[in-house]
């Protein structure tokens, strides 16, 4: 299968931002201000975009453009893969605190295995 270079483009930013957000979180479960390593390893971006595909697409014309051009799908797969790998290094349990809440309601339907401690209304 070949792949047009706006889509290896593409796929190389997404894998950059994967990588990323998974260095950020751990490093966040770790240190108070662990996320911003994720944050600064997005300017070297265009390295590795560069050392993967080795060309850029057309509506690319130079080197420095990359960043601009990748900022935003960067951002979302590093944000989602931050948050991710976060609540999996803290043991993130989600907490009922109303028993009008969604989680609530779904704990008592029996749909969630998360214990809530709220005394039902009535």
């Amino acid at each position: 299968m070949k792949l047009a270079i706006e889509h290896k483009f593409s796929l190389t930013v997404y894998l950059w931002g994967t990588i990323t957000g998974i260095i950020s979180g751990v490093a966040a479960a770790k240190m108070e201000y662990g996320w911003l390593l994720g944050v600064a390893l997005y300017f070297v971006i265009d390295r590795f975009v560069m050392a993967v595909i080795k060309e850029l697409p057309p509506e690319i014309p130079d080197e420095r453009l990359i960043l601009r051009k990748a900022f935003w799908g960067w951002l979302l797969f590093w944000l989602y893969f931050t948050m991710l790998s976060y609540s999996i290094m803290t043991h993130f349990t989600p907490q009922c605190y109303s028993n009008q809440s969604l989680l609530y309601q779904m704990v008592t339907n029996g749909n969630a295995t998360v214990p809530c401690n709220v005394t039902p209304a009535g």
